[in-house]
């Protein structure tokens, strides 16, 4: 029973792997408060969650601005096929289905969201105006 937990441990990691010859160390993938398209009041980003974890991995906004987090998962592997949303819940993200979560950039500081894992993660992060 131990050599199969083991092994199922070691498949689990192996399907998160973030290193890879395709890894830029110190690369950040960030949305700037003008990327995505605004409908109704409400700002669209598009997330890959693919074999780079979350791109774009940070996403700036507005205090209180409402956003619709657009996650698509182009990937296989156990790791990414579960999101922990910003409030805990976790979603299911089918392969190459898109997935819509809506959020609220906090008043100050970042909000996280992570696989089903913990092992890849992005926030949103508010940016008052300048």
């Amino acid at each position: 029973m131990s050599r199969l937990l083991f092994v199922g441990l070691f498949v689990a990691a192996l399907s998160c792997d973030k290193g890879g010859a395709d890894a830029k160390p110190g690369a950040t993938k960030q949305a700037p408060v003008t990327a995505g398209k605004v409908e109704n009041g409400v700002r669209r980003i598009d997330i890959e969650a693919g074999k780079e974890g979350y791109v774009p991995e940070r996403i700036a906004g507005k205090p209180g601005e409402k956003l619709m987090l657009v996650f698509k998962r182009t990937v296989e592997g156990a790791c990414l096929a579960e999101l922990k949303t910003p409030d805990g819940k976790l979603v299911e993200l089918p392969m190459n289905k898109q997935i819509e979560v809506p959020v609220t950039v906090p008043q100050s500081g970042e909000l996280a969201f992570a696989c089903g894992m913990d092992m890849f993660k992005g926030v949103i992060v508010a940016q008052p105006a300048g």
